[in-house]
């Protein structure tokens, strides 16, 4: 069953591209669309949908953990804890791979 949430995190685009560098050019197992939008205040809003939660949890884990908790204590001196994540009911998703009902 797909899996879908938006969150929102206190930083700017030169941090993503950071994190982005980080994580490389693959996409991951699951991952049907990532977006990252700038905020009118300031900081970005993440919406995911993926495939099931079982691939984002691996993928945040395995992937993303490693890659953000290093940049965070080096500009913050420490690992602050995860952003909440609103879910959200995937009802259909239509991208450029296709198209598949939540």
């Amino acid at each position: 069953m797909a899996f879908a949430f938006s969150y929102d995190v206190p930083i700017g685009e030169d941090m993503y591209r950071k994190i982005q560098d980080g994580l490389g050019p693959e996409v991951p197992e699951g991952l049907v669309a990532h977006v990252a939008l700038q905020l009118p205040g300031g900081g970005l809003r993440y919406i995911d949908v993926w495939r099931s939660e079982e691939e984002s949890e691996r993928f945040v884990e395995e992937r993303l953990h490693p890659v953000v908790h290093p940049l965070l204590e080096e500009m913050l001196g420490f690992t602050p804890p995860e952003p909440e994540r609103t879910p959200l009911e995937v009802i259909h998703v239509w991208s450029e791979g296709g198209s598949f009902d939540g």
